[in-house]
């Protein structure tokens, strides 16, 4: 790219884009302004064109960046920085709310799991149901989870990516999320916490 297509780099070259301007923004027609702006733009046209030419996908753009924020918004699974096995806060359909509440203390990320007999999701109670169910006077030591808690609530596979996490977060204006597979089971569960930590906000 040159602003001059006699000049010697021009004709030495095997192909000359010609980015020359009619005048630079600078008052004094010295400074290169508008000079740099023109060659900015065609190296970011060159860019998207051989972009598009390579089919050069955001995995590849990700492996390329691995250690910055968009790399790891990129190559960040949710399965990467979830809290699993004894981590997971989660209790039986007949536990009481009040042993929810200590589930919810005890593993820190403002929700429980609710589990069945089997062992598989049925529902999550969070703060916002806590504050719910105190509205209506419940006795929180006699009522079971499964009067109180969330049936059918949202969640997220553990082979998405982190960066899904969020957004649905931001979305349902929520803190945190149980983690399924692909069966339905409780893998794990997430919080904003853990996706602060993880540099993908």
């Amino acid at each position: 790219m040159t602003g001059n297509e006699n000049s010697i780099l021009a004709r030495e070259a095997v192909a000359n884009l010609d980015i020359s301007v009619a005048q630079e923004a600078c008052p004094l027609g010295l400074a290169p302004t508008s000079s740099t702006t023109a060659t900015l733009v065609m190296g970011d046209a060159l860019a998207v064109a051989l972009l598009e030419a390579r089919g050069f996908s955001t995995e590849d753009f990700a492996l390329s960046h691995p250690g910055g924020s968009l790399g790891r918004r990129l190559l960040l699974r949710v399965s990467d920085i979830m809290h699993t096995g004894d981590q997971i806060p989660r209790v039986q359909e007949d536990t009481t709310l009040s042993g929810a509440l200590l589930e919810i203390s005890r593993k820190g990320l403002g929700m429980t799991t609710v589990i069945n007999a089997e062992g598989d999701l049925v529902g999550v109670f969070t703060d916002g149901d806590l504050r719910r169910t105190l509205d209506r006077s419940v006795d929180i030591h006699n009522t079971p989870i499964a009067e109180a808690m969330t049936r059918n609530g949202r969640v997220i596979h553990d082979d998405q990516l982190a960066a899904e996490a969020l957004n649905m977060m931001e979305e349902l204006k929520i803190n945190a999320l149980p983690v399924i597979n692909r069966d339905g089971k409780l893998t794990g569960a997430i919080n904003m916490h853990d996706l602060l930590r993880a540099g993908v906000i």
